[in-house]
């Protein structure tokens, strides 16, 4: 699971016991630094939080590398378990419950195809280019080893771009750059998952049908699994109301079932990713009405802060290990092939990139009727920048392909791993600064835009809102509706939600609870009465 490096001060230690416990408290005040410091620098033209996590991990780096006499530069060494198993689940669990349900699926069509079909785009350009110039460069790979790249350095990052973005302001650019981050996630672990089911050494139509077709499986059952886990807790909370005695049951079940539903797709060999993503939001939008008022805010709070500690743990330890002398040692003998092979895996992000967003883009648009809802070319850029970035996924595939407890023994993993950091820091570091400048600049005539209907112009609108109202409660009665195969085919969208909402307040609430489905209670009784006491 997870192993400890120690410099030559923590050596001196006598217990391992006590030394873990030195090397924890480190890490948790170098956490504790990036939160303070992320905070001042809140404001700061060219810094986020990502950006000052990775600085300050490069800092201790060093610091440690001169305390331990060039041994080592970090005090964690890091396993593939550890952000799997208890990192990585808190992050995209939060995602999908944190979403804004009605941005996501009024642009649910363009976040799909951008974020699964651009992603295996991206994912065919960056292994092409690998296995054409590295199989040139002699690096010693093998074609699970390509494929395994193309999916690595598909998995976008897109926290600098959302730290700047205002949903409200762009609602439309900020749902499709988080909805397609969050969907190019699970789509790159999917096909990562897929890749190392098959031995793709000799590759026949066979192999690449059933390839296909595994991938497929595996993206259908996680999102079932997810959506059964959710339901369940839903249908649990509902029918024994544990709010009438604590709370804490009711905020406890839904951590656990979540990390359950995850747990269980790893078990399957499933993609977790996806499970806890739409666990999530079917979470947000049946269990969470089912709870006390109380259990809302804390819920709503404990997800981000997970999820806020463990992003910001993976860069710390990213900059750490940037130094790692163990691993520049394989490839010092060969700097300008480390350089190269670090030159090309940019370029490939760079061209897998824009190879997808602007031609789906103008398929999008093409599709759209609205000027409001097309994607500006200058907002096509922001969403191109966007996913430049390369962060947590993309350095735990890696270190999951390439090597064993965080470490390798072999040469060409070494040079895949430092090249993969190498990549993450350049993207992080350069991209990120960038990132609110640019944003401003592209944005700036945008921003007082919006980008769906100010005011209900067809009976689709109330049904996309988040209100309790229903169709004749907001006079949709009175408005005439195209027929079914007509509207389907102008707006399939907007005709899918609104058969779904029909389907979910006829079905799904009445039994799984929801919006307007269950009584308001402010809190627990203990919680009244200790109010009731104070008045």
């Amino acid at each position: 699971m997870m192993g400890w490096d120690f410099g030559a001060m923590l050596m001196k230690v006598g217990t391992s016991d006590y030394a873990s416990i030195v090397s924890i408290n480190i890490f948790v005040a170098l956490l504790c630094a990036c939160i303070v410091i992320g905070h001042l620098l809140e404001e700061n033209r060219w810094m986020n939080e990502s950006i000052t996590a990775l600085i300050i991990g490069i800092c201790s780096g060093v610091v440690i590398l001169l305390t331990s006499k060039w041994r080592s530069s970090h005090i964690l060494v890091f396993s593939e378990d550890l952000f799997f198993i208890y990192l990585l689940p808190p992050i995209i669990f939060n995602a999908g419950f944190q979403v804004k349900k009605k941005q996501f699926f009024r642009n649910f069509m363009t976040i799909m195809l951008f974020g699964a079909v651009g992603t295996l785009i991206s994912f065919f350009i960056i292994s092409i280019g690998a296995i054409g110039f590295f199989k040139k460069m002699d690096i010693g790979l093998d074609v699970n080893d390509y494929l395994a790249i193309g999916a690595i350095f598909s998995a976008t990052d897109s926290v600098c771009t959302l730290q700047v973005l205002n949903q409200d302001e762009t609602p439309l650019l900020y749902s499709l750059v988080f909805g397609e981050g969050v969907v190019n996630d699970a789509t790159s672990v999917v096909l990562f998952n897929a890749i190392q089911n098959f031995d793709l050494g000799h590759i026949d139509a066979v192999i690449v049908l059933e390839f296909i077709g595994n991938f497929f499986k595996l993206f259908v059952t996680s999102t079932l699994l997810g959506a059964v886990g959710g339901l369940l807790s839903a249908y649990i909370i509902k029918k024994l109301y544990f709010g009438r005695h604590s709370t804490d049951r009711e905020v406890a079940l839904m951590m656990l079932m979540a990390y359950l539903t995850y747990m269980i797709a790893e078990l399957l060999n499933l993609s977790g990713i996806l499970t806890v993503f739409f666990c999530g939001i079917v979470m947000s939008h049946y269990t969470w009405h089912n709870v006390t008022e109380s259990s809302r805010i804390t819920t709503k709070h404990a997800f981000a802060t997970l999820s806020f500690i463990a992003e910001t743990f993976l860069f710390l330890y990213v900059g750490m290990d940037a130094l790692d002398i163990e691993k520049w040692k394989f490839v010092s003998d060969s700097p300008g092939t480390s350089i190269g092979v670090s030159s090309v895996l940019l370029a490939m992000v760079l061209v897998g990139r824009a190879a997808f967003v602007f031609p789906l883009s103008f398929l999008s648009n093409l599709a759209k009727k609205s000027p409001n809802e097309k994607i500006p070319f200058k907002q096509q850029i922001t969403i191109w920048w966007a996913g430049l970035m390369r962060g947590a996924v993309s350095i735990a595939l890696a270190y999951n392909q390439f090597t064993r407890s965080g470490h390798t023994q072999i040469r060409a993993n070494a040079i895949m791993i430092t090249s993969t950091i190498t990549v993450v820091l350049f993207s992080t570091l350069v991209f990120g600064t960038m990132t609110k400048p640019l944003v401003s600049l592209l944005c700036a005539r945008h921003s007082g835009i919006p980008s769906e209907p100010t005011t209900p112009k067809s009976f689709l609108y109330p049904l996309l809102d988040n209100g309790q109202g229903s169709e004749v409660e907001t006079g949709a009665i009175c408005i005439p509706r195209p027929s079914s195969l007509r509207m389907l085919l102008r707006t399939p969208t907007h005709t899918v939600h609104h058969y779904w909402r029909k389907f979910d307040d006829a079905f799904m609430r009445p039994v799984f609870g929801g919006r307007g489905f269950v009584p308001f209670i402010p809190g627990s009784p203990t919680e009244r009465s200790v109010h009731g006491d104070e008045n």
